[in-house]
């Protein structure tokens, strides 16, 4: 039960920041809030992204770059480019390494305002940082596993961010069913979306970019929405009225 637990807390929370605070704030702006949330929030990414750590900066321009390019060859992380899904990863994490170490000069329309926070970019993207979490992980399921099976799931965890990235780019650009044409192969690969919390309509996402709630039709329920307005009512945040093209 104790497994069951963590492997679910870790996956929804590591998932949440990483569609609230990384994609929907860094990447796109959908809200705007006082500088101290925004330090709470990037402190809680890193916590529960952990050993998979993404640095808002670098997440943010590459996000910005895949829906400017969407499904051609500049795109970083289409799956139409690539003969399988880790070959995809495997040039995402080329991409984002260059924007981490500041290698690539982002074009000029991509350097819209990104949250960063030196010290805890800097640590959560070194190796010890990564090797403190792993650890912690796997002491964990040595305290409390009662199974060997529990432990196929520690690989999950040391991965969990690239593993979130890996579904989403990957189906949401390949299964599914569209409700606009974008000029793009983005898709909806399920109508009611929990296990990813949303990432999944990739297709209302990409029609309307700025849209806090990436549901469209009524039986699509982006559960992250709710509870954005949630925040904004007791004003922790503020959610933009989006831009409807």
């Amino acid at each position: 039960m104790y497994i069951l637990i963590f492997f679910l807390a870790h996956w929804f929370l590591s998932l949440f920041f990483q569609t609230f605070y990384l994609h929907r704030y860094a990447s796109h702006r959908m809200f705007s809030t006082h500088k101290v949330n925004e330090r709470i929030f990037h402190f809680l990414t890193f916590i529960f992204q952990g050993s998979s750590f993404l640095n808002p900066r670098a997440y943010a321009l590459m996000h910005r770059e895949h829906h400017a390019y969407s499904d051609t060859e500049k795109d970083p992380h289409s799956p139409h480019f690539f003969r399988d899904v880790f070959q995809m990863m495997y040039y995402t994490s080329k991409t984002y390494g260059e924007h981490v170490r500041r290698l690539k000069e982002p074009e000029h329309r991509f350097n819209g305002y990104c949250p960063e926070w030196t010290l805890i970019d800097r640590w959560g993207s070194t190796i010890v940082s990564r090797l403190f979490f792993i650890a912690f992980y796997t002491w964990f399921y040595i305290t409390f596993a009662t199974a060997w099976w529990m432990f196929l799931l520690l690989p999950i965890h040391f991965l969990m961010g690239p593993i979130h990235g890996a579904i989403v780019n990957w189906c949401g650009h390949k299964y599914g069913y569209s409700n606009f044409d974008n000029g793009d192969k983005s898709k909806n690969s399920t109508p009611f979306d929990f296990l990813m919390l949303g990432e999944l309509f990739q297709n209302n996402h990409h029609r309307h970019p700025n849209k806090a709630n990436f549901g469209a039709k009524w039986f699509e329920v982006d559960p992250v929405y709710p509870v954005m307005k949630f925040m904004h009512w007791v004003r922790i945040i503020k959610l933009r009225k989006p831009v409807v093209a």
